[in-house]
């Protein structure tokens, strides 16, 4: 694993996402190397390849200073806006624990008395460690990225990160805690259609933890993420790897709509968005 400090331009990024008005990422690269992270083109501002995804994480470690410079540029003190942690990252990687850089612009937020929603979205317990910072906050939110129920399937795509039941776990606790949180379920994963059982699966694990929002999205099947993912299927059957490529056609996501929305009727969750998203060709986080 190749780690670099670089020093940043700006940290308090406009967002294109739907969900959010400003993005900050303390880190470039990540440590859990998802195979089907969209975010691997961001390799090539600091002269890496797709490849090299999950091999390098460069710290920005100036981004705490800067944010405390960029925030006064935010009128009202952000009342009504949303900032992201993270897009292109996760905030609550391995490094953090070293550089604390995510940390540290939480309490930037809090000190500043920031006024709009700070959402935050990881695949990692860590964040339960700075509970006592998030309670600061006007208004905060936790996503915990789920893409199944199963650690054995989890370990297919998303070797290095934070297994699927620890995942849960750290829902519930931040439930308990009594902080806001949803449950990002994506990217849509081929199993779900390959073995639809699954899904409920995951549904009755998320709801199980009190976490009653539901953000999700399906897989985003550009070529070097689909190169990457076939990797990692090489063992599966034939029949799993047509609904694999199958994942980018209209007709795949509907039946995937339609298993989604038939299941949700079972249970009290709010969909967020208004429906399962598909980011045709997103190139950010």
């Amino acid at each position: 694993m190749e780690i670099k400090e670089i020093q940043a331009k700006s940290i308090l990024v406009k967002s294109n996402l739907p969900e959010s008005d400003y993005v900050i990422n303390c880190y470039v690269g990540c440590s859990f190397g998802c195979s089907y992270c969209y975010a691997t083109f961001m390799g090539r501002f600091v002269g890496k390849k797709v490849d090299d995804w999950g091999n390098y994480v460069y710290a920005k470690v100036n981004a705490p200073e800067l944010l405390k410079k960029e925030l006064p540029k935010i009128k009202n003190k952000g009342r009504g806006l949303v900032i992201l942690l993270s897009s292109v990252t996760d905030p609550f990687q391995a490094i953090e624990a070293k550089y604390k850089l995510s940390e540290s612009c939480l309490e930037v937020l809090a000190d500043y008395g920031f006024q709009g929603t700070v959402s935050i979205l990881t695949k990692s317990p860590t964040v339960l460690k700075i509970l006592p910072i998030l309670k600061r906050l006007k208004d905060v939110e936790v996503g915990i990225t789920i893409t199944t129920g199963d650690d054995q399937i989890s370990r297919y795509f998303e070797k290095y990160a934070p297994s699927a039941s620890a995942r849960i776990e750290t829902l519930k606790k931040l439930n308990k805690a009594g902080i806001r949180t949803y449950a990002f379920l994506g990217p849509l994963l081929p199993h779900f259609v390959a073995k639809r059982d699954k899904l409920k699966e995951v549904l009755d694990l998320i709801y199980n933890t009190g976490t009653r929002e539901l953000f999700i999205e399906h897989i985003n099947l550009s070529s070097y993420i689909k190169g990457r993912m076939l990797k990692e299927l090489k063992s599966e059957d034939k029949e799993f790897l047509e609904r694999f490529y199958s994942a980018q056609s209209k007709d795949y996501r509907e039946e995937i709509n339609k298993i989604i929305l038939d299941l949700l009727k079972n249970y009290k969750f709010k969909l967020l968005h208004g429906g399962v998203l598909y980011h045709k060709g997103l190139s950010k986080k």
